[in-house]
């Protein structure tokens, strides 16, 4: 079981407006900002995304590397999808692998994968045995 992730961000601002508009369609809604005036050690800044008590996804500003990750969200419907992946765009993001089933994989098996603002592949996906359909 994962805790935190960090993902490396060049442009904070519009790192935090692309999570804040893609990530509440998974139910990850909650922000938390961590400062490093308030850590005498010197903690980075971080910017948390998460749901309930936890903050799971942090951004931290740094020299960012596109290759390093590859996300893949749960959603619960095709509707979903769509609607995380709509809004991803309209907030920067590029298509790499527009929605729809992934028959190399499983009829099943739908995604929306896009580049982030910093060129690390995002993918939305549905699987419908994973919901009992």
């Amino acid at each position: 079981m994962l805790d935190n992730r960090f993902l490396t961000v060049n442009d904070t601002g519009r790192s935090i407006d692309f999570h804040g508009r893609a990530l509440p369609f998974f139910g990850i809604s909650r922000r938390l900002d961590y400062c490093d005036k308030d850590d005498p050690s010197g903690h980075p800044d971080l910017k948390g995304f998460g749901s309930k008590a936890c903050t799971f996804i942090r951004l931290k500003k740094s020299m960012t590397s596109a290759l390093a990750v590859h996300i893949g969200f749960t959603a619960k419907s095709e509707q979903m999808v769509n609607a995380a992946n709509s809004e991803a765009l309209a907030a920067g993001a590029t298509v790499i692998q527009p929605f729809g089933p992934q028959h190399h994989y499983n009829s099943r098996y739908c995604v929306a994968e896009m580049s982030d603002l910093h060129g690390r592949s995002l993918e939305f996906v549905y699987k419908t045995w994973q919901h009992g359909s």
